[in-house]
């Protein structure tokens, strides 16, 4: 069943509730054959679009080193003019990946602010009308402004606050799933 589940992380046990769906969806897919890979897709060249770096930025220096594949921080990140060849990449050096994706994204003005988590692949770049390789086996996005006439204006532009609290909590939501489950 394909499912999208909204989060807000204002609310009390959304982390935790956060945490557990992310578990029970990878449960549910993840082949123990598979390597578990996440994909944080932005650029920090734009306020509102740097929360996927944000995330594997924090997840690269507070996960052990034995923690699955991370693509895209900071300092490298996967964005539009190298998201293809980042797929390469992985599908060359990992037999059998099992990707999770994590980017921003614009949604409607009641839910700025909250988090969601797809049992889906994810189209990345549609809401600044690119045409991108849709991936992943469970998507993550954190809605980080309203989705309107002038997207790439509002991208450009979006309050770092909001991008930062979002992408602490998917981090966190993450790290809390691999220190106790060890996927």
């Amino acid at each position: 069943m394909n499912r999208t589940i909204y989060f807000n992380p204002e609310k009390k046990n959304a982390l935790h509730n956060f945490s557990d769906t992310l578990l029970r969806y990878i449960k549910k897919t993840k082949k123990d054959s598979q390597t578990l890979v996440l994909v944080c897709i932005g650029t920090d060249r734009a306020t509102g679009d740097c929360l996927g770096p944000l995330v594997g930025h924090y997840l690269a220096e507070n996960l052990p080193a034995e923690f699955p594949i991370i693509y895209g921080n900071l300092s490298e990140p996967v964005h539009a003019a190298n998201l293809a060849q980042t797929l390469d990449t992985i599908h060359l050096k990992i037999s059998a990946p099992y990707i999770i994706v994590i980017d921003a994204c614009l949604g409607c003005s009641d839910h700025v602010g909250y988090v969601t988590l797809s049992n889906q692949p994810l189209e990345p770049g549609k809401g600044v009308n690119k045409t991108l390789p849709s991936l992943g086996h469970i998507s993550i996005t954190g809605i980080v402004d309203e989705y309107g006439t002038e997207n790439y204006t509002t991208i450009q532009n979006t309050h770092l606050c909001e991008v930062m609290k979002l992408a602490t909590f998917i981090a966190n939501g993450i790290t809390d799933l691999i220190s106790y489950h060890h996927l």
